[in-house]
């Protein structure tokens, strides 16, 4: 499985980008974005940027991923999905437009 990982641009020549993430520097392919100005976060996958984030979905996925991490090390969750909480599961859109249609099964 891979993991996206919000990282802030902060260099871009062409489609060719380096981001931020965290203290490292790392290089990342625009392609699928096309070319971001620096300070633009995007969803980065082994090198990708896949999407651009507003910074606030940014810092929520930080948070998310640096929770599983301290879980992984036998730390504690922390506040990281709180606003996941708050506001209980969701179904994806197309399921919940099935379920108000009254279907049941696939």
């Amino acid at each position: 499985m891979c993991i996206g990982i919000p990282v802030e641009i902060v260099e871009v020549k062409g489609l060719s980008g380096l981001a931020r993430d965290g203290e490292d520097v790392v290089g990342v392919d625009l392609s699928l974005t096309g070319p971001v100005a620096p300070g633009t976060w995007v969803l980065n996958f082994l090198g990708t940027a896949r999407e651009v984030l507003d910074p606030d979905e940014a810092r929520k996925i930080r948070a998310a991923v640096g929770a599983l991490q301290s879980v992984m090390a036998g730390g504690e969750i922390g506040d990281a999905f709180d606003d996941i909480e708050a506001r209980g599961p969701r179904l994806p859109p197309h399921l919940q437009a099935a379920k108000a249609a009254g279907k049941t099964t696939a």
